[in-house]
C-alpha cells in the first residue's frame, strides 16, 4: 500500500470496506481504476504494467465484489447505481485523491459519469472502457442500447434461475474473443465467484439503469474507448456519447468483445496513455 501511515480511521474503514490497493509512485499522477459487472480489480493487472512507472494506480472492488467487504452489502442499498456511485465519490474525498483520472468499465463508466455530473471537481478526466449510458434499447426516441426490454427479462431470468450456467453461457458472449478461450473461462470463473444475492442485484442494476438524461451535466474532458465488435455496446453507443459528452473524445479500439482490458491490455492501455499524455 501507498497510502499514507498511519491511515485515518475513515480511510481505512474505506480500504477495508472497497479492498483498496495503491500501486506506482507516491505523489505521481492518480488513475484510479473501476471494475464492471461480475468482475474486481483483478481484472485489470494486465494492464498495470503500463502504469505503475509513472502514475499512482488505484485500484478497488465494489462492495459486494472481490475481495470487498461482504458484510457492508445490503441488497436494498446497493440495488441503486446511486449507491455505487456515492461510493465512489467517498472513495475519493476520504483518501483524499487530487487530479484523479478514473477508467471506469461498463457499469462503472455509468457511476463515474453519475458522480461527474453531480460533482464536477471530483476527477479531472475520464475514461469510458467499453461504456453505454444504457443497454436497453428505446424506441421511443430511437436510441439503441443494444438490448430489448424482453432479453434483459430472459437474462436476469436465467441468472435468477441458475447463476452457474448463466455464467458459463454469458462469458464467451461478453468476452467475446472466440480465439483466445481462455480470457472467458476467466470471466466465467469471476462471475462464478459473486455472491448469488449479490450478483443478481448487480445485474439488475447494470442492465436497467439509465445516465442518458445526466449526459449534459458532464463537463469532465473524457475519452470514450469503445471496441470494434461489442456484443453489449453496439457502434451507435459510442456516437451517443460522443455527440453528448462536452469535451469527449472517441476512439474505436481493435479489440473485440466487452472486456479489453484483458483481451487486448497492450492496445487498451495505449489508447489511456496517449489521451493522458496529449498536450
Amino acid at each position: 500500500m501507498l497510502l499514507p501511515s498511519p491511515v485515518a480511521p475513515d480511510a481505512q474503514a474505506i480500504v477495508v470496506r472497497n479492498n483498496v490497493t495503491v500501486h506506482g509512485l507516491v505523489g505521481a499522477p492518480v488513475i484510479v481504476f473501476a471494475h464492471g459487472f461480475g468482475c474486481d480489480q483483478g481484472m485489470f493487472r494486465r494492464m498495470l504494467p503500463f502504469f505503475v512507472d509513472s502514475y499512482c494506480v488505484v485500484l478497488f472492488d465494489h462492495v459486494g465484489s472481490g475481495g470487498s467487504s461482504l458484510a457492508s452489502y445490503d441488497p436494498v442499498e446497493y440495488s441503486s447505481l446511486d449507491r455505487y456511485a456515492a461510493d465512489l465519490a467517498e472513495l475519493v474525498d476520504v483518501l483524499e485523491l487530487e487530479d484523479v483520472t478514473i477508467v471506469a468499465h461498463s457499469v462503472s463508466a455509468m457511476m463515474a459519469i453519475a458522480a461527474a455530473a453531480r460533482r464536477p471537481a471530483l476527477f479531472s478526466r475520464l475514461v469510458l472502457l467499453a461504456p453505454s449510458p444504457s443497454y436497453l434499447d428505446d424506441p421511443t426516441t430511437g436510441y439503441v442500447g443494444g438490448l430489448s426490454k424482453p432479453d434483459v427479462a430472459d437474462l436476469l431470468q436465467s441468472l435468477d434461475e441458475n447463476h452457474m450456467a448463466w455464467s458459463a453461457a454469458m462469458a464467451p458472449v461478453v468476452m467475446g474473443n472466440t480465439a483466445e478461450p481462455v480470457y472467458a473461462d476467466e470471466l466465467e470463473r469471476s462471475f462464478c465467484l459473486v455472491d448469488p444475492i449479490v450478483i443478481r442485484t448487480f445485474a439488475r442494476v447494470s442492465f436497467l439503469s439509465d445516465v442518458r438524461g445526466l449526459l449534459g451535466s458532464v463537463s469532465v474532458p473524457s475519452l470514450i474507448l469503445q471496441c470494434s465488435d461489442d456484443a453489449l455496446a453496439p457502434p451507435g453507443v459510442g456516437e451517443y456519447l460522443h455527440e453528448r459528452l462536452s469535451g469527449s473524445e472517441l476512439v474505436v479500439l481493435k479489440a473485440t468483445g466487452h472486456v479489453p482490458h484483458v483481451s487486448a491490455p497492450e492496445e487498451t492501455s495505449q489508447a489511456i496513455l496517449r489521451y493522458l499524455r496529449a498536450p
